[in-house]
């Protein structure tokens, strides 16, 4: 165990948490992801190397738990099986673009630990198909994901403005674009991360277009197995760390520094600066500091996998600091 750079008093934390303390014995953080969605999870096929926005966030927390931001795992899911595969114990944390709502945390031995990406549903059709707006689909097949919130979505929205549609069940998100591209249907329903994604990665992205209709509220956020709450919590709050460390304006290049020299009392005790206070939750001092430094703050994550430096180019949103107008909020490091 003390291999990976902890002191003998890491030992003593691991009982705050059994999940952390067999991560630690393993050696390896196992994180479940998709199987392929550009921006947010995409394995390499030459390299087998994963990258994206979920992907840095799980070498984030292997930073945070580990101490060695590679140590990690990953396992590529579907939506059919992401969450059972949490309640198996098969993987650590589930960071797979999963919805948090009220059945899946009230009903499922899971636990939402916070949310890293505010999404809704929206719709990609061909340009030349001439519509404005999912209403204007009376009728039309739609090609959407069984068992997930956005089938149940679409049934509602259809409900709401007495629309009627065909749904087309497809398997995931790769698998529904070559549906919509070969005709099977007359759009994609889906987040619209996710269609941005898909949409980036066409010929010609500028004959498809993503409707303006934003039917639903997708908060996005990493998934534990409710047995286990420091865990949980560690999870969270790392989290909270690196949005935290955008809004101070605390960067991967520049955290060990800070924790040294910082001296708004804020950043002290969120580089762990003012004393251990994680051990709280199974973490020692230093665990923001390395979580930032793995693969930057938020912003810096956000930036290179989905915003102005991807070739998704999606604009920060509601996902902006909450001092720029966005939801983006972290509880107080105190």
């Amino acid at each position: 165990m003390f291999a990976l750079g902890f002191t003998a008093a890491q030992s003593d934390i691991d009982a705050a948490g059994s999940a952390l303390a067999q991560i630690r014995d393993r050696g390896e953080l196992i994180c479940g992801v998709d199987t392929g969605l550009a921006g947010f999870a995409v394995q390499d096929a030459g390299s087998g190397v994963w990258t994206g926005f979920e992907i840095d966030l799980c070498h984030a927390y292997a930073a945070a738990f580990l101490g060695d931001a590679e140590r990690v795992r990953f396992v590529p899911l579907t939506t059919a099986d992401r969450l059972e595969a949490v309640v198996e114990g098969r993987i650590d944390i589930l960071l797979r673009n999963t919805s948090w709502t009220f059945s899946r945390d009230a009903a499922l031995p899971v636990h939402f630990a916070g949310t890293y990406y505010f999404d809704g549903q929206g719709f990609l059709a061909p340009a030349d198909l001439g519509v404005t707006s999912a209403r204007e689909l009376d009728g039309a097949r739609i090609c959407v994901q069984p068992e997930t919130t956005t089938a149940l979505n679409l049934e509602d929205y259809g409900a709401a403005y007495q629309v009627s549609f065909e749904t087309v069940l497809v398997e995931t998100p790769a698998a529904g674009l070559s549906a919509y591209l070969q005709g099977a249907c007359e759009a994609f329903t889906s987040d619209v991360s996710a269609l941005a994604g898909l949409r980036a990665g066409l010929e010609d992205p500028d004959s498809h277009v993503i409707l303006p209709d934003i039917i639903s509220k997708e908060p996005l956020g990493p998934v534990t197995a409710s047995a286990d709450a420091d865990f949980a919590k560690a999870v969270e709050w790392v989290l909270y760390a690196l949005i935290a460390a955008e809004e101070f304006g605390v960067t991967a290049a520049s955290a060990a520094e800070a924790a040294e020299t910082a001296r708004s009392p804020q950043v002290r005790r969120l580089l762990g600066a003012e004393g251990a206070e994680g051990e709280a939750i199974g973490l020692d001092a230093d665990f923001a500091v390395r979580a930032i430094e793995a693969r930057g703050n938020y912003g810096e994550i956000f930036n290179r996998n989905l915003g102005d430096d991807s070739p998704l180019g999606l604009s920060r949103g509601l996902n902006a600091q909450w001092t720029q107008g966005g939801l983006l909020y972290a509880p107080p490091f105190r």
